[in-house]
């Protein structure tokens, strides 16, 4: 898909992603969930988002697919944070599309969602990794979440940005790689670009 037929689509169908990011914004806010200790969680579902309309042009297969991908960037955390179950996931995902695509962007938000664990490590050990590589779009929205993190704790000073700097950077080389998926199926693979960002906002000097 070219960057301008991508662009089209969402122009098409900004009512129905602004319905689900309405959505998303007010399930986070009903748990009293926040970004940073002090910014609604919206701000970051933003931010993901953000990266999904500058380069979903890459990854998306056909148009049907672009709800589904904007759903499982609005919804990620919906699991992990907000108290969704799978099943409401797919309820909530029909209200905006058709059953198939539910399905698809039900997929996306299960696969992001954390495996059970003590540790950040075992929260995001190689299961988990797994069922991203295994999920048709999982790899890219979970580069876009991460893409958004990093971007933010490298440009703003407090101790907890401080430290989840380090934690970004010494686990990108493992990150990227668990990631990659060894396949022609363009809704498996990492942009270019998005590597380069990313690799580049952790490797500065100017970040160190």
């Amino acid at each position: 898909m070219t960057p301008s037929q991508f662009e089209q689509i969402t122009r098409r169908l900004k009512p129905q992603i602004e319905q689900i990011k309405e959505s998303a914004h007010e399930l986070h806010r009903s748990v009293c969930q926040t970004y940073d200790q002090h910014l609604p969680y919206g701000f970051h579902l933003d931010m993901v988002v953000e990266q999904i309309y500058k380069y979903g042009y890459c990854v998306c297969a056909r148009e049907e697919d672009v709800l589904p991908l904007f759903f499982g960037g609005y919804y990620h955390d919906s699991i992990e944070d907000a108290r969704l179950t799978y099943n409401d996931i797919v309820r909530v995902a029909k209200q905006y599309m058709n059953p198939e695509q539910a399905h698809m962007a039900a997929e996306i938000v299960y696969a992001l969602t954390n495996d059970k664990g003590r540790n950040r490590a075992e929260r995001a050990g190689e299961k988990y990794y797994l069922g991203i590589r295994q999920t048709p779009y999982a790899p890219f929205v979970k580069l876009a979440d991460r893409l958004a993190n990093t971007s933010y704790s490298f440009g703003h000073s407090n101790p907890a940005n401080a430290h989840m700097k380090e934690v970004y950077r010494g686990e990108l080389p493992h990150f990227l790689q668990a990631l990659s998926v060894q396949t022609d199926d363009i809704r498996f693979t990492l942009p270019a670009d998005m590597v380069a960002s990313i690799t580049q906002l952790v490797t500065d000097d100017d970040n160190q």
